[in-house]
């Protein structure tokens, strides 16, 4: 009897658990944004924009402007309680960076804010897109600032800090995150916790380079917000610049509020409130609990040995799964007996935020190109993951077989590798202006472009690179896919060649061998998709495509404008020559700003490269001496060659473009 009452008892009191449990959970409001792809939750205001998986508050321009810009969470966020009179706890988690390609530019920062308005920006520069210029007491907000530049008009401390707002950028408190080794402004990957706690009315924000919460605060304000949260408030960040070219980057954002907790008594702490529940209903006790009681065991007595079996099974698999992985990665460790770093896999997965899609650089047939941050140096690398399969770890194999003993300036480092969980990862050194078909074509519409003497150095930096791996390593590297995806450019806009994962090692003299053809459209020379074999001349055909790019602003084969033909850059560019008139391919957007001759030359190696007859291409080191002004430019015939090949098959480029459509 005392048994069953007590179970009476617990019943009770767990369902009323429940109900308090799920009515806190009702009045709460949670999201999370790991990544930003969809913005049906959020609206955009000014010149923020959606880039990449990453919300860009302010504008991306390589020339100091002011620009100002913000994201909001669109619905409402309840933080006041009118029947208990009591405010909402709350805690939020968001990824950022701040970085500028001027580093004598910076400023001014942005914000995190709660806000009763959803529908006004306010304005640039030290305003931070948060108050209006004219009326700086207008806006309510509660506000966090990230502040990335000195303005004595709001007391600021420095042009490094942290600091909590409330109706006014003249912060109540700040903080300096270089004391805890962090640089708002270094262009790493920063988290930042803002909690705040009403039953103990405390603020803290925690700052950390990786994505563990530090155990100490950056900033702790005894502050009570009872006062600035109401029932109806809009989350969100806002930022801006004056001046400058500063971008402001979200990554991530997670939201939540913690229920209406009412507020801890200050003193007497073990006495009861008046909200205390003193009573317990009274609940008769039915006579079917024995039954129940014997069903419930029942069920317990076959669940149990089934779960078991289930557990089993699934031990079974994953052990032998990762059996299969180690031995994998042992086989493969033991095939690089010298060579570039080993790195970690956890050091790897950190430095990429768990491989997340906003890190993303790039992707190709080897797999994702991920940014990675090493917070422990400081640096910034490229990180290519191999997708999972027999195919990715030959590839990876040959890449980094390949690279490693390679020393060139115009090729992209390797600074390491890794091979766990099932994983093939190399490390490059990290390229920040990205691909050359990014910069040619896909920041077309921004109005950023290459000047010619950029161009021109571009051309020859990458036959120095193919020269070099043709002719001057001890054994003789086919790329076998130069295209400009995989010609990366430096900080100083330097050509630096990479993706080996196709290229093949021979000794020099010898003949090629035959192999399934590989390599992009538009880049391969007849004769290499005719009979698969790979030589030092295919490279130079693609070269030749490549060449033509760079001083036309075209594709190899793109679509013409209001029709459905699809034009081949090399007959486009061989019909004017053969016109005469092959200056007038050079592309419009360089506004005539170059030197003819340097132009011409240009065209003129770019089609001798891609000559159809393999015999009348030139080698690299012909065409590195050309550019450089060592060698006079070979003949270029006014018609483009036919080639007939030995089979009996003709197949001229024509053909390449019609199978490409």
């Amino acid at each position: 009897m005392h048994q069953r009452k007590h179970l009476v008892f617990s019943s009770v009191f767990f369902a009323f658990l429940l109900q308090v449990l799920l009515v806190s959970a009702f009045n709460n409001v949670t999201f999370d944004f790991p990544y930003f792809f969809d913005l049906r939750n959020l609206t955009l205001l000014g010149d923020s924009h959606l880039r990449n998986g990453v919300i860009g508050l302010t504008r991306e321009l390589g020339v100091p402007s002011s620009s100002a810009g913000s994201v909001i969470y669109n619905n409402p966020v309840s933080f006041f309680d009118k029947e208990s009179n009591t405010t909402a706890s709350f805690a939020t988690r968001f990824s950022f960076s701040i970085n500028n390609m001027n580093p004598t530019s910076f400023g001014d920062g942005f914000v995190f804010f709660i806000s009763p308005d959803n529908q006004t920006l306010g304005s640039f520069g030290g305003y931070l897109g948060l108050v209006n210029s004219s009326h700086l007491i207008k806006n309510k907000f509660v506000a966090i600032e990230f502040d990335t530049r000195l303005d004595t008009r709001f007391n600021d401390p420095d042009e490094n800090h942290v600091g909590l707002d409330i109706d006014s950028l003249n912060s109540i408190r700040t903080a300096d995150p270089t004391s805890i080794g962090i640089d708002l402004k270094s262009g790493n990957l920063i988290t930042a916790w803002v909690d705040y706690k009403h039953d103990s009315r405390v603020l803290r924000v925690f700052l950390s380079y990786s994505s563990f919460k530090p155990e100490q605060p950056i900033l702790s304000v005894d502050i009570d917000l009872s006062g600035y949260l109401g029932e109806s408030m809009y989350v969100g960040f806002s930022g801006s610049t004056e001046g400058s070219t500063e971008l402001h980057w979200i990554e991530s954002w997670k939201f939540g509020t913690i229920g209406f907790l009412p507020v801890k008594p200050r003193s007497h702490p073990h006495n009861v409130s008046d909200s205390s529940v003193n009573l317990m209903p009274n609940i008769p006790v039915s006579n079917s609990t024995n039954r129940h009681r014997k069903r419930l065991g029942l069920g317990l007595g076959i669940a149990g040995p089934a779960f078991f079996c289930v557990f089993l099974v699934a031990f079974g698999y994953f052990s032998a799964k990762k059996w299969q992985s180690s031995r994998t990665e042992k086989n493969i460790k033991a095939e690089m007996v010298t060579g570039p770093r080993a790195f970690n896999y956890k050091e790897l997965n950190i430095a990429t935020k768990g491989f997340h899609p906003s890190r993303i650089l790039g992707s190709g047939a080897f797999g994702n190109v991920y940014k990675a941050f090493f917070n422990s140096s400081g640096t910034i690398a490229a990180v290519k993951r191999s997708k999972h399969s027999h195919e990715g770890k030959t590839e990876f194999l040959a890449e980094l077989s390949i690279i490693a003993c390679l020393r060139h300036k115009n090729l992209v480092q390797v600074q390491g590798w890794c091979v766990e969980k099932g994983e093939l990862l190399l490390v490059y050194e990290f390229m920040p202006n990205g691909s050359l078909d990014k910069v040619l074509y896909q920041e077309c519409e921004t109005g950023t472009s290459l000047n010619w003497s950029q161009r021109l150095n571009i051309a020859i930096g990458l036959a120095s690179a193919l020269s070099y791996l043709h002719q001057e390593c001890e054994q003789q590297v086919i790329h076998r896919d130069i295209k400009t995806s995989n010609i990366m450019l430096d900080g100083n806009f330097n050509a630096r060649l990479g993706d080996f994962g196709l290229a093949r090692l021979m000794d020099h003299d010898k003949s090629p061998v035959s192999t399934l053809t590989a390599g992009t459209m538009g880049y391969l020379a007849p004769e290499y998709l005719q009979y698969g074999k790979a030589t030092e001349m295919t490279d130079v055909f693609s070269y030749g495509v490549v060449m033509l790019e760079l001083a036309c602003g075209r594709r190899p084969i793109e679509r013409e404008p209001g029709s459905q033909i699809m034009v081949n850059l090399v007959d486009w560019v061989w019909g004017l020559h053969g016109e005469g008139r092959i200056i007038e391919a050079s592309d419009k957007r360089l506004n005539g700003e170059f030197k003819e001759e340097e132009m011409g030359k240009l065209l003129l190696v770019g089609l001798s490269c891609a000559n159809p007859d393999s015999m009348e291409r030139p080698t690299m080191r012909r065409v590195f001496q050309i550019l450089n002004g060592e060698a006079e430019p070979m003949a270029v015939p006014k018609t483009k060659p036919t080639l007939t090949f030995s089979s009996g098959l003709s197949l001229t480029v024509e053909d390449i473009v019609s199978d490409c459509e």
